[in-house]
């Protein structure tokens, strides 16, 4: 059973950077794929990006490619969210997830563990 923590969440202005954290514990955290999802008002959680167990690949959604990059520090047992030019659009509760599925995927359905969530607000 994997614990996740989010944390960093905040109030910035458009065009501002922000850094998300997710401490895991409970379970071999270098064992797991991890992902990044967001939920926006009425909004169904989507992907956002994930990074391989051993850190070497990531994968992001077209909306943050090249504003986005995960991270993550197996040693520290955490996994990071680095968010630059951040957009209005980009407002939302952002949450870590572990996936011991070894799939790779993209679904909310191939990640079995998920962090209580951060919120994330960027005004124009």
């Amino acid at each position: 059973q994997v614990q996740l923590v989010e944390s960093g969440g905040g109030l910035v202005q458009a065009g501002d950077s922000l850094r998300l954290s997710c401490a895991a514990s409970g379970g071999t955290f270098s064992s797991y794929i991890m992902g990044w999802f967001r939920q926006a008002p009425g909004k169904e959680r989507e992907f956002v990006c994930r990074i391989s167990a051993s850190g070497f690949s990531t994968f992001y959604a077209d909306s943050v490619k090249g504003r986005f990059t995960i991270s993550r520090d197996n040693a520290k047992n955490t996994v990071y969210l680095e968010m630059n030019s951040l957009k209005p659009e980009d407002t939302a509760v952002y949450y870590c997830a572990a996936s011991s599925y070894k799939n790779y995927g993209t679904s909310t359905t191939d990640y079995d563990y998920w962090g209580q969530g951060t919120q994330v607000t960027v005004s124009s």
